[in-house]
């Protein structure tokens, strides 16, 4: 047998309500003794209401940056891809997460793009001043909406707000959703008779940074952005629009939504908490737990105190623990062929692929990401982790196939396994009180529940006592469970399935649930 899946089988026997040996229980993967148990109480108000989530939290994002696309979503001539180029086990894979929504196409490398060298047959590859390279423009936004169609996701398209031009996005918007005028015909030439009904439409992509191609201020952005929003919304008055917020920062937001916060639906956030190179240690990450709901908390007052709120919700469209490895870019210029030292660069950039990059703390993290935008899902109408594919992404793709992280798993579960909406819980873990998180949901009748628990300690079980209103928790419950064999488990192509969910069904005696460490677990209760 491999020893390597020995903890797991050890879960799996364990969630089925049998004993697990007292070797395996009481040892950890060194032979040292576990760490002890911790308490916890997790409490759910089934007298509240409860209230819907948006699906799009379960949302992704794509760049032109790597591979991405190329190599990645979109390879012509590989035997994994259908007749357009379109791989399709990426596809099979993007619907067992059942992505809701994909923004495209950046990111910064949208504030140097220009959508029409990505449409019609005549196409010309332009380099790329953002990221180095040169674009084949082979993938346009024919491609990005044929793509979301087979996938059954929204697309979400990123204009140009760095050197394009209000009428450019107009223009664009025509395009992809117009019956008459010129660019609808263009569309229709371009052999796409029918209009694309592109509902969600971001304006610009992080203009506040330095690092951006055509840095706006707090007194010049809010103004550009209304007038885009004129221009985009006369060509089709059923879109809903985004503009770039940064994070919760008062003094861009608050002259953003005087000037145009009429014209929007959402605030357009990112945020990566781990932005250096060198890796970090499972505890390190778990200290960015709390980070997302911060930074919600933040940009809501922002959005109160302006007067929107409940009309502007928040689009969490780039989000990851771990920041992409880009050295020496964005850049705001075209790379010389002879630049020796961009082209070292940019083969750094493959420092993305490597898996054991990718553990169970991302998993974890993943989690309270998710429950954070949840519990705030009056306030959060949408999150895209970026990105989907490659890079930092939950699926890698290769040549030979793709490879499941253990993000990858988080989403599925939460996208899959949970029900409707969401109901006030609490929770408390004695003095660890940072150990315990989750998020309690039920469908429409009540009667349906499916409980999330995460227990971030490396090396502690916690037993948690569960109430469902006044009542313990009691009975035979179906059980999804995401853990590895150890904190720094990942998966990668010689073994895809180190860390995976399993399924079972646990027996609940007077409430208490034993939640392995750094995990994740979902109770069903039908």
């Amino acid at each position: 047998m491999n020893m390597r899946n020995t903890p797991i089988l050890a879960l799996a026997i364990l969630m089925a309500g049998l004993s697990v040996p007292d070797s395996a229980a009481a040892k950890d993967k060194t032979g040292a003794d576990s760490a002890p148990e911790a308490q916890g109480l997790v409490t759910i108000d089934t007298t509240a209401p409860s209230r819907p989530y948006s699906p799009m939290l379960f949302g992704g994002f794509i760049e032109h940056f790597d591979d991405q696309i190329y190599g990645g979503l979109f390879e012509p001539g590989s035997p994994r891809a259908d007749e357009r180029g379109f791989r399709k086990d990426v596809i099979a894979a993007m619907k067992e997460l059942k992505l809701s929504v994909v923004r495209w196409p950046g990111g910064c490398f949208v504030s140097g793009y220009h959508w029409k060298d990505g449409v019609g047959k005549e196409r010309q590859p332009v380099p790329d001043p953002v990221w180095g390279a040169t674009d084949p423009n082979t993938f346009g936004t024919d491609e990005f909406v044929e793509w979301c169609r087979l996938v059954g996701c929204e697309p979400y398209i990123c204009t140009n707000a760095g050197n394009g031009t209000p009428e450019e996005m107009r223009q664009w918007v025509e395009y992809c959703n117009g019956t008459t005028g010129e660019y609808a015909e263009l569309r229709k030439a371009n052999g796409h008779e029918q209009p694309y009904k592109v509902k969600y439409w971001s304006i610009g992509n992080e203009n506040y940074g330095y690092w951006e191609i055509g840095r706006k201020t707090p007194e010049t952005w809010g103004p550009l952005v209304h007038q885009c929003a004129g221009l985009m919304q006369a060509a089709d008055p059923d879109i809903e629009l985004a503009a770039a917020a940064w994070l919760d920062k008062r003094e861009w937001n608050l002259p953003l939504l005087k000037a145009a916060g009429a014209d929007l639906s959402y605030m357009a956030v990112h945020s990566y908490w781990h932005n250096k190179e060198k890796p970090i240690t499972y505890k390190e990450c778990m200290k960015f737990c709390g980070g997302p709901e911060k930074t919600i908390i933040g940009v809501v007052k922002n959005i109160e105190e302006a007067g929107f709120r409940g009309k502007i919700k928040i689009a969490y469209d780039e989000w990851n623990l771990r920041h992409w490895f880009h050295p020496g870019f964005p850049r705001k210029g075209v790379v010389r062929a002879d630049d020796e030292k961009a082209a070292e660069f940019i083969k750094r950039r493959e420092d993305n692929a490597i898996d054991s990059t990718y553990t169970m703390a991302d998993a974890v993290f993943t989690s309270a990401f998710l429950n954070a935008c949840l519990r705030h899902c009056d306030d959060v109408g949408m999150a895209n982790i970026a990105p989907i594919v490659n890079t930092r992404g939950p699926l890698r793709v290769h040549p030979k196939g793709i490879v499941r992280r253990t993000t990858f798993h988080t989403l599925a579960m939460y996208a899959n396994d949970l029900e409707a909406r969401v109901v006030p819980m609490n929770l408390e873990a004695g003095q660890r009180n940072e150990q315990l998180d989750g998020i309690a949901t039920t469908d429409e009748s009540g009667k349906r529940w499916a409980i999330a628990l995460t227990n971030r300690d490396p090396e502690a079980n916690v037993v948690c006592t569960i109430k469902l209103g006044d009542q313990l928790l009691d009975g035979t419950f179906d059980i999804a469970t995401l853990a590895g064999d150890s904190p720094d488990a990942f998966n990668d192509a010689e073994h895809p399935d180190r860390v995976v969910p399993v399924r079972s069904q646990i027996k609940v005696s007077q409430g208490k649930v034993s939640l392995p460490p750094h995990s994740l677990s979902i109770i069903r209760i039908l």
